[in-house]
C-alpha cells in the first residue's frame, strides 16, 4: 500500500492543522484608570497620560498574553511594531 505523499505525519502534521486558527494581536502602549465621568469628558485634542514613557517600549500581546516587546515604527503611512525583544516562556 503506497502513502500518500500529500498527508504528513508526525509534529508537522499537527502544526499545519493550527496554522489558520485566527490569533488577536495587540500591541499596548500603556495603561491608565480613569473614572466614567473623566471618560465622558474625553474630546477631540485630549490627552490621556500613560503609564509609560514616551519612546518606552511596547507590549506585544497574543490573545492576551504577553509574548514580545518592541518599538512603534512608520511604515509608510501606517504605524507598526519592530520587536526587540522575546518574553520566555514561563518554566
Amino acid at each position: 500500500m503506497a502513502s500518500d505523499p500529500k498527508k504528513k505525519n508526525g509534529p508537522s502534521a499537527n502544526l499545519d492543522v493550527l496554522m489558520h486558527v485566527p490569533l488577536q494581536i495587540t500591541a499596548e502602549l500603556g495603561k491608565c484608570r480613569m473614572s466614567v465621568e473623566e471618560v465622558l469628558k474625553l474630546g477631540t485634542g485630549s490627552i490621556i497620560e500613560l503609564d509609560r514613557l514616551a519612546g518606552g517600549p511596547v507590549d506585544l500581546l497574543v490573545n492576551e498574553r504577553l509574548v514580545a516587546r518592541g518599538e512603534v515604527v512608520a511604515v509608510d503611512e501606517n504605524f507598526g511594531v519592530r520587536i526587540t525583544e522575546l518574553i520566555a516562556r514561563p518554566t
